[in-house]
């Protein structure tokens, strides 16, 4: 569903991104100007893989939850997009499929540019290029931590690195306990466990662990996160 302009919360979550807040004002303005909005529902599907690379997108709001398909006929969640973050110009670069599947997660704003106004605006702003590089270097630092993550901390340090990632991401305050935070985005398990590329089994452990130790709460609308700086001595503690 198409609608002309962001909300004034979705408008303040692009220009707050850490990458786009970096840029010129006229390189900021020139990238909205030409920039469309579009409204999705849990579950709708925002690009395919395998899809030609037409667009180069932000999420305003929700979370773009990106995916792969195993051989089984499985869905693999990778990782989640959250408000602020601009995707889908690795394929505008390259020219090649788009290689992964993206689905909103719960209600979902997102920005658009259309290829022809990305590579417009690419020709206008030099600065633009390098911008792309910066966005680029911090994915690529961001992957090669994610690999470290996973060979060498455990379980238990990996889950509490997520659950500070999405505090800072998705945190809320919580109105019943002032001393915790509620992650909103709404994961089950499963879909945490995939995050980390554990089992769902193993996952529960570790929460229910984390549960008796108060770091944080287990409620049916989600996780609270009673103490973030407990979590944060669980991961400096592998390290």
């Amino acid at each position: 569903m198409d609608e002309p302009i962001l909300t004034m919360e979705e408008r303040e979550a692009i220009n707050t991104g850490r990458w786009f807040s970096s840029l010129s004002p006229t390189l900021r303005h020139d990238i909205l100007r030409c920039a469309y909005v579009k409204r999705y529902r849990d579950g709708d599907m925002i690009a395919a893989r395998g899809d030609p690379p037409e667009v180069w997108l932000a999420c305003a709001k929700g979370a773009v939850r990106v995916s792969s398909t195993s051989v089984s006929g499985k869905q693999i969640t990778l990782t989640y997009v959250e408000p602020g973050i601009w995707f889908g110009d690795v394929a505008i670069f390259d020219g090649d499929q788009r290689t992964h599947d993206c689905y909103a997660h719960g209600d979902t704003t997102t920005l658009n540019v259309a290829k022809a106004d990305f590579r417009k605006i690419l020709s206008q702003h030099a600065e633009f290029y390098e911008a792309l590089l910066r966005l680029q270097s911090r994915r690529i630092r961001q992957l090669y931590g994610l690999v470290e993550d996973l060979n060498t901390l455990p379980l238990r340090a990996r889950l509490a690195k997520q659950l500070n990632h999405l505090v800072r991401s998705y945190g809320v305050p919580c109105l019943s306990r002032p001393d915790a935070v509620r992650i909103s985005l709404q994961l089950a398990q499963e879909e945490l466990a995939q995050l980390l590329g554990a089992s769902r089994q193993r996952v529960n452990q570790e929460l229910k662990q984390m549960e008796r130790e108060a770091l944080i709460s287990i409620e049916a609308g989600g996780l609270l996160v009673l103490d973030r700086a407990g979590l944060m001595a669980v991961v400096n503690s592998e390290n």
